[in-house]
């Protein structure tokens, strides 16, 4: 968490981060950099709206509490500014259910309460980005890290990849329809490594946010969505 900022790559997605306090802004915007993510990082709740209104972004990270007003305000200010908005997560000190609960009824998707795991701030904001579809299907750094910087290496097990993920799909969505929380859980931690080895960004996001809430409709149609447009 230097002073030094990493160029994110250009496909990576653009994150609005509203945090009023320094320590938590700069941990937050590291995470989120290390995803990799393009971070415009603000202060206030004026800040916020100036950014948030100029600059479409694929995700909001709200602090529910700011030094110029709520985060609950500012939410509704910039979905009327984008009557299409991307989802928004509220983060908060505050772990009152009455506080979380006023803020899902606002618009925000999840409520994440500080201190927060970079483990589990880093999967909200994937499982979130999966749903707007703000990340792109291959990441082709994080294959090349993760393969030795072998671009034959990458090619041959994105093949094999490919050639099994319509299996995977498929057992995938049959358990969640039966209800099998145990083989849907199962099957979709072997088909996260192998997302994470071959770079498949937007497919993992969504076998997170599926694997969050396994009874979730919409969590299985966009794994399904995600898994259909790569076996294309």
């Amino acid at each position: 968490m230097g002073s030094r900022v990493p160029t994110p790559p250009a496909n990576a997605p653009r994150i609005l981060l509203v945090e009023d306090d320094t320590i938590s802004q700069a941990y937050f915007r590291a995470v989120l950099e290390a995803l990799p993510a393009e971070v415009d990082a603000v202060a206030t709740l004026a800040c916020a709206l100036a950014r948030g209104q100029a600059v479409r972004h694929d995700l909001w990270l709200i602090d529910l509490s700011l030094p110029d007003g709520a985060g609950t305000e500012l939410l509704q200010r910039l979905h009327e500014r984008w009557p299409q908005p991307p989802p928004a997560l509220a983060h908060t000190a505050d772990a009152d259910p009455g506080s979380r609960a006023g803020a899902l009824r606002a618009g925000f998707r999840e409520v994440l309460v500080k201190p927060l795991a970079s483990a589990e701030l880093a999967a909200a904001v994937r499982a979130a980005l999966a749903e707007s579809g703000g990340l792109p299907d291959w990441d082709n750094a994080a294959a090349a890290a993760a393969l030795n910087h072998d671009p034959a290496n990458v090619q041959a097990l994105r093949r094999l990849f490919l050639d099994e993920l319509p299996g995977a799909r498929a057992e995938v969505v049959d358990s969640a329809r039966r209800g099998d929380d145990a083989s849907l859980r199962a099957r979709l931690h072997r088909l996260q490594a192998s997302c994470g080895l071959v770079g498949a960004r937007r497919l993992a996001a969504a076998v997170e946010s599926l694997r969050r809430t396994p009874d979730s409709p919409a969590a299985l149609e966009r794994f399904d969505h995600a898994a259909r447009d790569l076996i294309r």
